[in-house]
């Protein structure tokens, strides 16, 4: 069992009610660490909410947002180009529908579990409760690895998933999306068998699609794009901007590229980025064309980014990345990615603004770290919401039978980021934490879902 301690708060009210449920939430979820983390995030900012409002003590709010509507487990048998025969595990996590049909991404990588599934679809709640949209909570995916595999095998494997799950899909019900080893292939192959097996053309139950065949322009490039808004937004509030900031980028998949991309448009120049063999430093700002040659055609690794760049960069094996002295780091790798080490070293080398592109990459003790040293800190929930933000807006134009210019679609990502911004900045100033965007982020989204558990009553 995990033996992360029980969170506090400063009010009476919220430690009474908040503590027994922490309790009851590790007894019930046995193993699930990164759950068990991200409940923790969650409630510990809870406490003046609670002493305020209570009436969503009484309706015991709290223990039904951290409880699933529904958990789905099954097996995904496929065979592989040679005819062996291989058992994966698929998930789904259908977590909260008040705001709307469950939306999340799906995430095929071994490391996948229910722990997991959870940890996101958690996540997904609030930040997705942020943008605004008609969208609530989910998250789903498998621990297959498609690192490696065939065409052919990766869309076997995908048909074997969606002949389980289409059951429980609908551009009403749930909406899957991309996530971490589901890009624009294998969306494409879930899509092409829900059709089948459907027998209908229904444009809305999946996002992240082809633009060709009713995806949006822009959701490619919304996540990386969104956090790089807000913490642009983030530090206009401090009057500062990112125009000549040095940045430093983890991880070298559709997020990171992208939150360099718009970096570097709003004037940053960004000089790493890595993937799991290691990281690349280039002095002279990444060459976004090679980087997205080597990784989005290629699907290659940074190292030879640092052998085709040439004398301008260099090469280092396995991790340090947060070494690498900047004003500016965006976190878009995977979860717990930054410790507490790391953070104290990216306070002394002079970082500014810390802003996750990932879904809870800064562990706990590194967000009290930036907190406690006056960093500007974005939680993921908060700065990477561009992407569902977008799939939302994927939603609508599938509803309409419409498709939006990529310079609209962009300018609507960019007004829900400033709202995003906005609503986390003005939420932590009203209940007393000035700058503190988790605490803001927290509250503004669960005030959202809660308003309308409330009105929707006991289910």
């Amino acid at each position: 069992m995990a033996t992360t301690p029980r969170p506090h708060t400063q009010d009476d009210t919220g430690t009474r009610v908040i503590e027994p449920l922490y309790a009851e939430i590790l007894r019930r979820n046995l193993g699930e660490t990164e759950f068990h983390q991200a409940v923790r995030e969650v409630l510990e900012t809870l406490g003046p909410v609670l002493a305020k409002r209570p009436e969503l003590v009484d309706a015991r709010i709290v223990e039904r947002v951290c409880e699933p509507e529904r958990q789905l487990i099954f097996r995904v048998p496929w065979s592989d180009d040679a005819g062996g025969i291989h058992v994966n595990r698929g998930f789904r996590v259908e977590f909260n529908s008040s705001l709307g049909p469950y939306k999340g991404g799906l995430r095929f990588h071994p490391s996948v579990n229910l722990g997991i599934v959870k940890f996101l679809g958690f996540e997904q709640i609030f930040k997705n409760a942020l943008t605004g949209m008609p969208i609530g909570g989910g998250k789903g995916g498998s621990d297959f690895d498609p690192k490696g595999r065939s065409d052919a095998e990766v869309m076997r494997f995908c048909q074997s998933f969606m002949t389980e799950l289409h059951r429980h899909l609908g551009e009403y019900t749930d909406v899957p999306a991309g996530d971490i080893g589901v890009g624009g292939r294998e969306i494409g192959y879930l899509f092409g068998q829900y059709k089948r097996i459907t027998n209908r053309y229904e444009s809305g139950v999946l996002t992240g699609k082809g633009v060709g065949w009713g995806g949006a322009q822009a959701r490619t490039e919304a996540t990386g794009y969104g956090c790089v808004l807000f913490t642009a937004e983030m530090l206009r509030s401090r009057g500062q901007d990112l125009d000549g900031r040095r940045v430093v980028v983890s991880g070298s998949g559709n997020v990171a590229i992208y939150a360099t991309e718009k970096a570097q448009q709003l004037g940053a120049t960004v000089v790493s980025c890595s993937d799991s063999g290691g990281y690349v430093v280039d002095e002279k700002g990444i060459d976004l064309d090679l980087l997205k040659e080597i990784k989005e055609n290629g699907r290659g690794r940074v190292e030879e980014y640092a052998r085709r760049r040439g004398r301008d960069a260099r090469f280092v094996a396995g991790g340090g990345l947060w070494e690498v002295p900047c004003e500016v780091a965006l976190p878009c790798a995977t979860q717990n990615e930054l410790t507490s080490d790391d953070a104290v070293t990216l306070v002394r080398n002079g970082v500014q603004a810390v802003a996750e592109g990932a879904n809870m990459p800064a562990t706990p003790e590194a967000v009290r770290v930036f907190q406690e040293a006056g960093v500007a800190f974005a939680p993921g929930k908060a700065a990477n919401a561009g992407g569902v933000a977008t799939s939302a807006l994927e939603m609508q134009q599938n509803a309409s039978r419409d498709s939006w210019s990529f310079a609209h679609t962009e300018e609507r990502l960019a007004e829900i980021m400033r709202h995003i911004h906005d609503s986390c900045h003005d939420t932590a100033e009203r209940y007393g934490s000035p700058g503190n965007y988790v605490v803001g982020a927290n509250i503004a989204g669960f005030e959202l879902v809660a308003e309308a558990m409330l009105a929707q009553g006991l289910i």
